[in-house]
C-alpha cells in the first residue's frame, strides 16, 4: 500500500480513505444512543400475563388458614393506586404501605362460611422480592370447609386477563381453583 493505493494481482486500487466528520460522528453517537435505549426498554421486567399464585395451608394446631399470596408488583402498585385516587405507589420492603395492601387484600380475599358469614382476615406483613410481592395472612378456621366460599379478586378490577390460582391444602389433600373474570368466587 502507497498514499492511499493499493498493488492488488498487479493492478492499483485506489482507497476511499473518508474521516469523520464531528457532524457524522453525532449522527452515529445519536443512533447507538437511540438502539441501546431500545433494547434497555424491551429488557425491562414488564410482563404479558397477570397472574397470582395463593398458598392456604390449614394447621389444624392453631386452627388457622396460613395464607400467602404472590402478586406481580407493578401490577399491585397499579392496584393500590387505582383504589387510592390515583396515588403513586412504590411497594419495598419496610415501606409504609401495609395499611393500604392490608385494605386492599382484605376487600379481595374473603372466606365466608356456609351462613354467608365472613371469617375475619389478619394481615400479617408483605415481603418484597425482585418482581414480585408476597402477602402473608392468617384466618381462623374452624373445619370442615364444606359450604365455605372463598372470593379471590386480586387485581380484577384492574385487569380484564387476571387469574388468581389458589392452593388450599388441608389434611385429607390439596385442591386448585382458578380465578377470573366471571368466576371470582368458588364454593369449597
Amino acid at each position: 500500500m502507497d498514499n492511499g493505493k493499493m498493488k492488488d494481482g498487479g493492478k492499483l486500487i485506489r482507497l476511499n480513505t473518508r474521516h469523520f466528520s464531528p457532524f457524522s460522528f453525532l449522527r452515529f453517537s445519536t443512533f447507538i444512543i437511540l438502539v441501546s435505549s431500545f433494547f434497555l426498554i424491551s429488557a425491562s421486567p414488564k410482563h404479558d400475563y397477570h397472574v397470582s399464585v395463593t398458598q392456604m395451608q390449614y394447621n389444624p394446631g392453631t386452627r388457622l388458614f396460613e395464607v400467602s399470596i404472590r402478586i406481580f408488583t407493578d401490577d399491585l402498585e397499579r392496584a393500590l393506586g387505582q383504589t387510592n385516587g390515583n396515588s403513586r405507589f412504590s411497594i419495598k420492603n419496610n415501606d409504609q404501605n401495609d395499611s393500604f395492601v392490608s385494605g386492599y387484600i382484605q376487600k379481595h380475599f374473603v372466606l365466608a362460611d356456609d351462613q354467608k358469614k365472613v371469617l375475619p382476615i389478619r394481615y400479617l406483613g408483605k415481603e418484597q422480592e425482585e418482581d414480585a410481592t408476597w402477602v402473608y395472612a392468617e384466618i381462623p378456621f374452624k373445619m370442615p370447609l364444606t359450604g365455605h366460599k372463598l372470593q379471590n379478586s386480586i387485581l380484577a378490577e384492574t385487569f380484564d386477563d387476571q387469574v388468581n390460582m389458589t392452593n388450599i391444602t388441608i389434611s385429607s389433600g390439596k385442591k386448585t381453583y382458578l380465578f377470573k373474570k366471571g368466576q371470582l368466587v368458588h364454593s369449597l
